[in-house]
């Protein structure tokens, strides 16, 4: 009785100690390396961890550990030197489930699993199996939110003929599904394009249903035609009339390509670049007004040129900000950008979120960058 106690005692502190060390991290290949590094520890001899791959495609060998004087398994094992374990994601193992793979532990010298052994094979491989589950469904949710994020913002309306743009959208970390950042373009009368970037306050799926919320009040309000400030203080007050809005910062241009200009107006936004001929960047100064969605208004216009030359840039603030920073040191690297000659809005964005490391930001990025077509001479 002592010793099936003493059994049962092993038996569960090794469950304890599979707890502890599998399924640290939820990437699948490093939850294997966790699995097949503790039987190791536990068994001796060598294991190897392999998953399924698609119908028909040979499995992928995601890890192997072994003691240091032990030859890794060949394809076909003597008998009673090799256990092999079906990797499931259930919580209790059922004959009709489809495994993720196998685990399969070996012992060179031929001395036989005890069914002790072949228990704690057992316990880490399913316990391994439902981290890897769960690792999949979470990878399986972050690509459909991605997808719905992206095509929430990387669909703008259509620009004039006249106008060239690019846009681009990062979220913040693997973590993070949807955000409130967000770009747009509303084509108005005479050849003209309004451009916009907005980012709401906070992230989640909340701040998602505002900006789609802010994009759809801004895309009527700049259907009459209304200047930029005057735009940006009727959303304002829309906004405002419902206190369920989270507030927002917003940048309106209006880019004019026949008389070569672009009124701006900034509600609580960051200022936009402007990358010369040459391929230098500019900020531009604009007067700041308080975020929509707060009532107060008080906002203004500004108008300065915009050749064919030169790519407006547009951005939130997840692109230059960074943690512990000063937010006029964090514009001051955007500025002193040097971009090759001649740069247009594809290759200004590729350059500038690759330059600031925009992949690894802290919090979302959206950029938009725009270009005036340069008419054909005769």
């Amino acid at each position: 009785m002592a010793e099936q106690d003493e059994a049962l005692l092993a038996r569960v502190r090794a469950m304890e100690q599979a707890i502890v060390e599998i399924g640290t991290t939820l990437d699948e290949t490093n939850t294997c390396r966790e699995l097949a590094a503790f039987l190791v520890r536990r068994l001796g001899g060598s294991v190897v961890v392999d998953l399924a791959a698609e119908h028909g495609v040979p499995p992928r060998r995601a890890a192997t550990a072994r003691v240091s004087s032990e030859p890794y398994p060949s394809e076909s094992y003597p008998s009673g030197q090799a256990l092999t374990v079906a990797l499931t994601a259930a919580l209790a193992v059922a004959e009709d489930e489809t495994p993720f793979g196998t685990v399969t532990a070996t012992r060179a010298d031929g001395v036989p699993f005890t069914a002790e052994e072949s228990a704690t094979v057992h316990h880490a491989a399913r316990l391994a199996a439902r981290h890897i589950g769960h690792a999949r469904r979470l990878a399986a949710t972050e690509d459909t939110a991605l997808h719905l994020q992206r095509a929430l913002v990387a669909e703008p309306g259509r620009p004039h003929p006249n106008l060239e743009i690019a846009g681009g959208y990062l979220p913040a970390g693997v973590r993070t599904l949807v955000g409130g950042d967000w770009f747009e373009t509303v084509r108005l009368h005479f050849g003209r394009t309004l451009l916009v970037v907005g980012d709401v306050m906070g992230h989640g799926l909340d701040a998602a249903v505002d900006m789609n919320a802010y994009r759809t009040v801004l895309r009527e309000v700049a259907g009459t035609d209304l200047p930029p400030h005057r735009v940006l203080r009727h959303l304002d007050s829309v906004v405002a009339e419902d206190d369920a809005r989270r507030p927002a910062t917003c940048l309106l241009v209006q880019v004019d390509p026949g008389r070569g200009t672009a009124t701006f107006a900034n509600a609580g936004h960051l200022p936009p670049a402007v990358f010369g001929a040459e391929g230098s960047a500019a900020l531009v100064d604009l007067p700041v007004g308080p975020p929509l969605g707060t009532g107060v208004g008080g906002y203004e216009s500004t108008t300065r040129p915009l050749t064919a030359a030169e790519t407006l840039l547009l951005f939130t603030d997840g692109l230059v900000e960074r943690r512990g920073e000063d937010i006029d040191a964090s514009l001051a690297r955007l500025a002193a950008l040097r971009l090759p000659p001649d740069p247009g809005p594809h290759q200004v964005v590729d350059e500038v979120l690759r330059r600031l490391g925009a992949h690894r930001a802290e919090d979302d990025v959206a950029v938009l960058a725009a270009r005036v077509r340069a008419r054909p001479t005769a």
